[in-house]
């Protein structure tokens, strides 16, 4: 169900353990080649291809387009919201969420940016109503559920996401090659050693001149379509996790 289809009526009416998913992306520079929607692009195609596909009742907002994308600000564009401001608009999302009686809220993301925010995000609403124990409170980036794309599509050479990448670049080739530029001509960003395993603060300038960190010219459709699927897959195990919770276990 899309939240922005029904009436407030319908929405009081829905049983209260309905999973709520949240998606969250960001608009951004992907490179030469890739427009800025990329992000929101690619997860609204995931979260369509989800919500067709689940036979159970799932409830699923607008997509969030704008993210934390402030590593992104050297590129002309790219629009963000800070770090702070970015947390406190989810914690914002979930409260409404929780006021109106849902208690599966699942925070779907499509932006490496979000994650840091998000997952705070989600441990600050957990103290908050810390003498709750029927909520489940969720955060998930769609490409870090355990999939494994290359067993669909052996000849694909990345094993991680990068940005407008091989990855990146082939699912925009199967959902919308008008908006994908020369590609082909693109030289390979190693993803180096920032220090790990350490975190690194960083931004996207000081590892790519051009946007992108990756193979783009790497990308073929039929990866774009064994991306998705994997992806796709994912996400629907995870909900038909959500869905199997027995309403307060720490287990699921």
């Amino acid at each position: 169900m899309l939240l922005t289809n029904l009436t407030w009526p319908a929405i009081e009416k829905l049983p209260k353990e309905t999973p709520v998913v949240i998606p969250i992306a960001a608009i951004e520079q992907h490179g030469h080649h890739l427009p800025l929607a990329t992000d929101s692009m690619l997860l609204a195609e995931i979260v369509r291809r989800v919500e067709s596909a689940m036979t159970a009742s799932i409830l699923v907002t607008p997509l969030m387009w704008l993210g934390n994308s402030d590593h992104h600000l050297d590129f002309p564009g790219t629009l963000s919201a800070s770090p702070r401001t970015y947390l406190d608009m989810l914690v914002g999302l979930m409260d409404n969420w929780i006021t109106h009686g849902f208690r599966r809220l699942y925070i779907l993301n499509g932006h490496g940016g979000n994650d840091v925010p998000g997952k705070q995000a989600l441990f600050e609403v957990r103290q908050k109503y810390r003498q709750r124990d029927d909520l489940l409170l969720l955060f998930s980036t769609y490409w870090s559920l355990g999939g494994r794309p290359w067993e669909r599509s052996p000849e694909m050479v990345q094993r991680e996401m990068g940005h407008a990448c091989e990855w990146e670049t082939s699912m925009l080739l199967r959902i919308a090659p008008e908006l994908v530029g020369d590609y082909l001509n693109a030289e390979t960003v190693e993803f180096g050693n920032p220090f790990l395993p350490a975190t690194r603060g960083w931004i996207t300038q000081e590892r790519s001149q051009p946007g992108h960190i990756g193979s783009p010219q790497l990308a073929t459709t039929e990866k774009g379509e064994a991306l998705l699927k994997t992806f796709s897959h994912d996400v629907e195990k995870m909900l038909e996790r959500i869905l199997a919770w027995d309403g307060n276990s720490w287990e699921g």
